[in-house]
């Protein structure tokens, strides 16, 4: 996995001179990739959510497409319409800017149900049909969501469905006081971002998918996922906990971190580590668990100390071949 590990370095590197300080977060986006899998970004305006989606567009090479949402957008201004053409008698496929590699949803709350709704099927089966006809989207293919999680008026909460499509869900945060300040020196004469460049190509990445679906996971670490998942379930501070889509999430990530971090195997640990980006998002907390101002991340978390930690071996097994 020493490829991978230094695929990642590489893609993490050049997303730090724009995004400064936010290593940890830089990493779960760097995963999402390595999955295939979609990021919801919830925090505040101004941190940096929409650069670090053009930044990794840009770091990758890919083409970049930006959705601001508002309420009065259509599902055809997502998905791409179909135009009847006078010269040609016959109708053309405008595509949508969700005809893309890298997609920036942004405030993706403040669009009704109805147009996220087009999402789905384009985030979970890589295709957009309009007209009843299918296309394909090109891959890499990644959505970037964001919303504020402080102003909710005039936004539609997305429902669960839409949720679990999400690997992730992060916070990008406030910057220290001298990350602010390295940000003030970065962009007094010039935004690092226009300097920024490719730093792999398509065929890295496709390779890098590829290979993080061979990273081992021992029957130990799948016992441990599906149980945690299933502890949201049986939570009584939970209303409706994760679904099998949560444990396949939980698995995918952890792989990829574990070869973020060199390694062809995981660990308890990633597994502890992604559990709340993984999982939170998933799970509704019950009413009574809200009024004592429980949040997800604090159930999730209460979850994985109260789990005994499997041991024994993770890296081999007697099945297993490892190709050196």
């Amino acid at each position: 996995m020493a490829d991978i590990k230094e695929f990642s370095e590489r893609v993490i590197g050049n997303l730090e001179k724009v995004i400064v300080g936010k290593r940890q977060s830089i990493e779960l986006i760097v995963i999402g990739l390595l999955c295939q899998g979609h990021v919801l970004i919830e925090d505040v305006p101004g941190v940096g959510k929409t650069m670090l989606a053009r930044s990794l567009a840009r770091s990758l090479d890919c083409t970049f497409n930006r959705i601001q949402f508002t309420p009065d957008m259509l599902p055809s201004d997502v998905t791409g319409v179909s135009i009847y053409n006078q010269q040609a008698n016959q109708f053309e496929f405008r595509p949508g800017p969700i005809i893309g590699q890298i997609i920036l949803a942004d405030e993706i709350n403040r669009a009704t149900p109805k147009t996220q709704a087009a999402l789905l099927e384009a985030m979970e089966e890589r295709q957009v049909t309009v007209d009843g006809t299918t296309h394909i989207l090109p891959k890499p293919f990644m959505v970037l969501a964001t919303q504020n999680p402080i102003e909710y008026e005039g936004t539609f909460p997305l429902p669960e469905a839409q949720l679990d499509r999400f690997l992730l869900r992060m916070r990008l945060g406030y910057p220290s006081m001298l990350d602010e300040i390295r940000v003030l020196d970065d962009q007094q004469i010039q935004h690092p971002l226009e300097a920024l460049r490719s730093v792999v190509t398509l065929v890295e990445i496709l390779q890098a998918v590829d290979d993080v679906k061979q990273v081992y996971i021992s029957p130990a670490i799948k016992k441990y996922i599906v149980e945690l998942t299933m502890r949201t379930r049986q939570s009584a501070d939970v209303y409706l906990g994760a679904s099998p889509r949560g444990s396949l999430s939980l698995a995918r990530a952890g792989q990829a971190r574990a070869a973020l971090m060199g390694r062809d195997f995981v660990l308890p640990d990633d597994i502890q580590s992604l559990a709340v980006a993984v999982l939170a998002h998933r799970i509704i907390v019950s009413p009574a668990a809200r009024l004592s101002d429980l949040s997800s991340d604090r159930i999730i978390q209460e979850i994985i100390h109260a789990m005994p930690v499997p041991g024994g071996d993770f890296a081999s097994d007697p099945e297993r071949k490892i190709s050196k």
